[in-house]
This record gives C-alpha cells, structure tokens and sequence, in this order.
C-alpha cells in the first residue's frame, strides 16, 4: 500500500516578520502622530508634506541603522561564544562533558543513555560545540547578511508604513479633510497589516488584525494628544 508522503510545512522568516512589524509599525504612527500634531497649528498641507517627508526620511536611516547594529551585534556575541565554548571543549573536556549529560537528563534520558551519548558527541569536536551552543547557550549561528538585510528591511518598511498617513495630505489641500483621511487610511493600513502578519505567523488573521490597530491605534493617538500639545 503506497504510503502519502509526509511534508511539514514550517514559517521560517521570523527574523524578516519581526523587522517588518518593528518598521512598518513605527512608520504608521510616528509619522501620522507628526501630520495630525501639525494639523491644528499649521495652515498648509505642503509643510505638513515637507515635515512628514523629513520625518520619513531621518526616521528610517535612524531604524534601519538600530536593526544593523542590533544584527551586528548577535553577530558578534555569537562568535565570542562560539570561541569560549571551542576553549572549553578544549582544556575543559570532563566539565563540558558533564553539562553535555545533564541536558540529556533534562530531556528523560537516563545516566547509562547520556553518557553513551555524550561520549559518542565527543568525538566530534565541532559538533559538540555546535550541541553547546544551541542547546546550552540557546544561540542559533546568525545570517552573515542578517544586518544588512534586517537594516534595509526595518527601513523600508519604516518608508511604507509612514507614506500610507501621509499620503492623504499630499492629495487633499484642506487640512482637516486631510487629516480624517489620514485617520481612516492608518486604521485601515493597521488592520490589514495585523491580518497579513497573522496569517505569515499562525495567529488567527482576525484576531492579529484588531490586536494590531488597537495597539497602533492607541499609540498613534498617544503620539497625537503629545505632539498636539507640544505644538
């Protein structure tokens, strides 16, 4: 009897998921927190257009340059702890052999099982680091085009996110309708981002959806009642 072959089906762009939220998020509502505050003070959609354009600009060199640095520096803990752990297999082996057996106890193998294990992971140096790191350490070996890829990402969603609340200003010359326009279009662009996102991560799109515009909702009208009494 012919058997169906078995093929999981795993979501493995959590690092590209987790940069487009932290962009596209703060781009939705700095930049709308901006054009709004400006609103009741300013006369004229092209300063609103000017200031939100500066603002998109600064904002996303300043994020996508936080995510490079953040990736570099994963980056680099990683290979300070790789070093130490090849240190250690090295002139501590008993030691490291122990830890080895203890995280096999912790998983229910028995005494007898660890150490047969630990002894056969301990002809292969390299592997056994490799054990140490992931499962000791809990570090996983990072992208080498990590940060120039989550920099560019963060930033460019950072440009998407912030053109969906300032776009209303560029069409509509009166700042009011702009500004309601402005309100619709960044509540709408949240709830289909929250959707899009839970359907790429396994929440429920619906409920990923409303959790993501009450949130963004919340801290773009945050943003606004501050940058509204600033100006």
């Amino acid at each position: 009897m012919p058997q169906t072959l078995h093929i999981e089906r795993h979501f493995t762009a959590s690092d590209t998921v987790r940069d487009i939220v932290i962009g596209m998020a703060d781009g939705l509502t700095v930049p709308f927190a901006l054009a709004a505050g400006l609103t009741g003070a300013v006369i004229s959609t092209g300063v609103i257009v000017t200031a939100g354009l500066a603002e998109i600009a600064a904002g996303s060199i300043a994020m996508g340059l936080g995510g490079y640095l953040a990736a570099k520096s994963d980056a680099e803990n990683y290979a300070r702890e790789l070093a130490r752990e090849h240190e250690e297999v090295r002139t501590q082996p008993e030691d490291e052999a122990a830890e080895v057996r203890e995280i096999f106890r912790s998983y229910g193998l028995t005494e007898e099982e660890s150490a047969t294990v630990t002894e056969k992971l301990s002809l292969r140096p390299g592997a056994w680091v490799d054990f140490m790191m992931r499962f000791e350490l809990g570090l996983e070996r990072p992208d080498p085009r990590r940060a120039a890829t989550s920099a560019l990402t963060i930033a460019g969603s950072y440009i998407a996110g912030g053109l969906i609340p300032l776009g209303p200003y560029i069409i509509f010359s009166p700042v009011r309708s702009a500004l309601l326009f402005s309100v619709a279009a960044t509540l709408l662009a949240l709830l289909v981002f929250g959707y899009v996102k839970g359907h790429f991560t396994g929440t429920k799109p619906f409920r990923s959806a409303l959790q993501t515009a009450l949130i963004g909702g919340f801290a773009a009208a945050a943003a606004f009642v501050i940058a509204r009494a600033i100006s």
